[in-house]
C-alpha cells in the first residue's frame, strides 16, 4: 500500500538565540568563558538556535514531551485531522524526560485523545527516521489508516553550566590548578538546540495541495564494527568501553564525573562519518533502488555542522553520486542541530517554501554518530 506524507509541522521554543547570547542563557562553566566556543561556532556555521529556557528567569519553558506535543498540535491544526481519528503515534528522541514511562506515552498523555498505537524510538538523529519508518510500515501493512511520527530534543537540559558544577568542584578538590571542561563535552554546548517536528502520514494524498509519496526508507547500522562515538549516561573507560551510570561505584560520581552530559569523540566523528554513512552506505542503498543522482531534484542532508558540508560533498562525488549544491536544502544556520527533529523541520520548510513541483524527487540523508548509523529516504512530490 502506498503511503504519503500529507503535512508537516514544527515547534521551536522561545525567541532565536544568537551566538553572543548562548553563554548568557546556558551559563559559563566555572564562571569562565569557554575556550572552544569561538572555534566551534566558526566551524559549525550556526547563527541562531532555540532553547526551552526563559532567557530572563532561566527557568525551563517546556520539557521534551511538551515540545513534541506542541509540534503535533500544530500539525493537527494545519492538516485539519481530528485527534480522535488518529490511529498511530511514533515518537523519537535522544533524551526523554524520564526512564519510564516511555517518551511516546508521555507525548500521548500531553496531547490527550482516545487509545492509540504508540511506539517510542530511541537513539540520536536517526531515531526520528526510525519513528517515521514505523508509521510508514504500519500504514503500508494495513495496520493503521494514518499516523503521526515526531522527533523532539531538549538538549539545553544537558548543556547548562550548572550541570557541570559538581565536576568542577571535584577537580578543584583534587588540586587541579586550572579546572576546565573537557573538549568532548564543551564543544557540544555550541552544537545542539531544542525543538520538535512532526509528520502526518496517510494512505491518501492531499486532494488540494502537494503531498510527498514515500518511495522507500532504508537504514544501516555499523555498530557491529565501530566503537561508540557519541554518548550520554556513561563515561568511557581507558579501553574505550562504556561504564554506564548504573555501574558507578559511588552515586556521587554520577555528578562529579558528569555521566549525563552529552559527549562525543570529535576526531572519530570527522574520520569515520563520511566514510561509513556515504562512501559505504550510499552505493549500497541507492544501488538497491536504482536511483541516479541526476534524478534527484532536492537533496536534504542533516549534518551537525557546516564543517561537514564539503566533506559530505566530496564523499558523494567519490561515490559517483554528486548532486550540485544548488539542489541541497538545509536550515542548519537558522535553527541549529535538533537531532531527531532536524529532518522533520527541513522537510517542513521545503514543503511549504513554494519550491516544490509535481514530480520532484527528494533524497533525505540522516546520519548518526552515536555508534555510526544512517538513514536514506526517497520521496516523490505528487
Amino acid at each position: 500500500m502506498t503511503v504519503y506524507i500529507t503535512d508537516l509541522a514544527g515547534f521551536l521554543p522561545n525567541a532565536p538565540v544568537t551566538n553572543d547570547d548562548i553563554e548568557r542563557i546556558l551559563g559559563m562553566v566555572d564562571d569562565k568563558p569557554s575556550h572552544s566556543r569561538r572555534l566551534t561556532l566558526r566551524n559549525n556555521g550556526i547563527q541562531t538556535r532555540h532553547y526551552a529556557i526563559d532567557p530572563n528567569t532561566g527557568h525551563y519553558t517546556h520539557n521534551n514531551a511538551q515540545l513534541a506535543a506542541e509540534s503535533i498540535r500544530a500539525l493537527l491544526r494545519r492538516s485539519g485531522l481530528k485527534l480522535e481519528h488518529l490511529d498511530c503515534l511514533a515518537c523519537a528522541t535522544s533524551g526523554p524526560d524520564q526512564l519510564k514511562p516511555s517518551h511516546g506515552h508521555m507525548v500521548h498523555g500531553e496531547i490527550g485523545g482516545p487509545p492509540l498505537d504508540v511506539i517510542t524510538t530511541a537513539g540520536v538523529c536517526t531515531s526520528g527516521m526510525s519513528a517515521l519508518k514505523f508509521a510508514y510500515l504500519n500504514i503500508a501493512a494495513g495496520g493503521a489508516r494514518n499516523g503521526i511520527s515526531s522527533g523532539s530534543e531538549f538538549a539545553s537540559s544537558f548543556m547548562r553550566a550548572s550541570n557541570f558544577g559538581p565536576e568542577i568542584e571535584s577537580r578543584i578538590a583534587e588540586l587541579e590548578r586550572h579546572p576546565e571542561l573537557a573538549f568532548e563535552k564543551d564543544f557540544l554546548r555550541w552544537m545542539l538546540s531544542d525543538g520538535a517536528g512532526a509528520a502526518l502520514l496517510s494512505r491518501e494524498p492531499n486532494r488540494d495541495r502537494l503531498s510527498l509519496r514515500i518511495d522507500w526508507v532504508d537504514g544501516l547500522s555499523y555498530a557491529g564494527e565501530m566503537p561508540v562515538c557519541m554518548y550520554s549516561g556513561a563515561i568511557k573507560r581507558a579501553d574505550g568501553s562504556l561504564q554506564g551510570w548504573r555501574e558507578a561505584e559511588d552515586p556521587q560520581d554520577i555528578l562529579k564525573r558528569s555521566y549525563f552530559s552529552v559527549k562525543q569523540d570529535a576526531r572519530l566523528l570527522s574520520e569515520q562519518a563520511p566514510l561509513l554513512t556515504v562512501k559505504r552506505a550510499l552505493p549500497a542503498i541507492v544501488g538497491k533502488h536504482g536511483v541516479r543522482p541526476q534524478d534527484i531534484n532536492w537533496f536534504l542532508p542533516h549534518y551537525s555542522s557546516e564543517y561537514f558540508r564539503p566533506k559530505l560533498n566530496a564523499a558523494m562525488l567519490e561515490s559517483d553520486f554528486g548532486i550540485p549544491m544548488e539542489r541541497w536544502f538545509t536550515n542548519l544556520a537558522r535553527i541549529g542541530n535538533i537531532g531527531s527533529a532536524s529532518i522533520y523541520l527541513i522537510l517542513e520548510e521545503l514543503m511549504y517554501s513554494g519550491k516544490l513541483k509535481k514530480g520532484d524527487r527528494l533524497l533525505c540523508y540522516v546520519p548518526e554518530s552515536a555508534r555510526f548509523s544512517v538513514y536514506y529516504m526517497h520521496l516523490t512530490v505528487v
